[in-house]
Formats: C-alpha cells, structure tokens, sequence
C-alpha cells in the first residue's frame, strides 16, 4: 500500500506539471511543493522516472479494479478510453517536458500490461503464441497511444463511436474489403 507521502510526492509533481505549469519537473521542485527534504524523495523514489513507474504501476492496479466491475467488454474499453482520456493533460505535459521517453516507454508498458491482464482473465488469443500475444499487445497499445496523441475535440464528441469501432477491431477484426467481397489478384 502506498504511504502518504508518496501519494503527497506524485500529486505534487502532477499540480506542478498542470497548475503550476512547469516545464522541466525537477526533484527540487518536487520537494519545495512538498516542504520536504530531497532526502525524503530519494527515500521514496530513484529519480523522477520512478516516480512516473510507480504512478502508472498505483494506476495500473486501481485501473484493473475498476474495469474488473464492468460488465461487457466494450464497456471495459470505455471506461479504459475515460480514464485516459483524464490522463491526457498529465501525460501531453509530461511529454512536452524533460521526461519523454520515460513517459511514453511507462505508458506504453501500461497498457500492454492491462491488455494483457484482461486478455489473461478473459482467455482471449489462446490459440496463438506467446511470441504473437506479445506482438498482439504491443501493437494494440500503440495504436491507442497513436489515438491520444492525436486526440480532438471531435473525437470526444465520438466517443463511444471509436471505442466501438475500436472494440470491433480488437475482438473481431474488420476486414479492409468487408465481408462479402473477393480478394483481388494483380
């Protein structure tokens, strides 16, 4: 269980990256908001990458709770598409800072995870390798990724429209030539 003062270190380092609008987060920034010593961070954490980790991997557990409650998978994916969506000033902020590539390998790893847990539960892609569900899980989160990082208003307003198209893709596929039409030779 998380202490509280970790959970005081990452809402500091989230109101810095949003409120209070910092560009390069640093550990001294982290511990002025928190009026602790650098000491205490260091306790708790590595560097601020691992601040990051241990904030997706808190995430990651609450995320899988709640989705475990839903009904439906279409309904699940939803609630995953929200919660990312909640997320997205945090991360776009944090991409535009001096943690990038921590973030987006985290957040990458974050969904891979949770995919993958839901596959796991839900017994899907038994019948292919383990080779393949990695590749499987890889791809689908960085599709979703792709998604967020182009995100619009509009899409907002579609909501439920992409995740179902999503969903479709993820448990039935569809087919580029739909379902009744031949294939093509050249």
């Amino acid at each position: 269980m998380a202490s509280e003062i970790e959970e005081e270190i990452a809402q500091a380092a989230k109101d810095l990256l949003i409120n209070k609008h910092v560009k390069r987060l640093t550990v001294k920034d982290i511990v002025e908001a928190c009026q602790i010593t650098r000491q205490t961070f260091y306790y708790h954490f590595e560097d601020i990458p691992a601040l990051f980790r241990w904030m997706f991997e808190r995430d990651s557990a609450r995320t899988l709770l709640e989705v475990r409650s839903l009904h439906g998978g279409e309904e699940q994916l939803r609630y995953l598409f929200v919660m990312g969506l909640n997320a997205l000033p945090y991360v776009k902020k944090g991409m535009s800072g001096n943690y990038r590539d921590e973030l987006e390998s985290y957040l990458s790893q974050y969904i891979q995870r949770l995919f993958g847990q839901i596959c796991d539960e839900e017994g899907l892609y038994q019948d292919c390798t383990r080779f393949e569900v990695k590749l499987i899980l890889r791809y689908h989160s960085q599709a979703i990724l792709g998604l967020f990082r182009d995100w619009t208003e509009d899409d907002t307003k579609n909501l439920d429209q992409i995740v179902h198209t999503v969903f479709r893709i993820l448990t039935e596929g569809i087919s580029p030539r739909g379902k009744n039409s031949e294939k093509v030779v050249i």
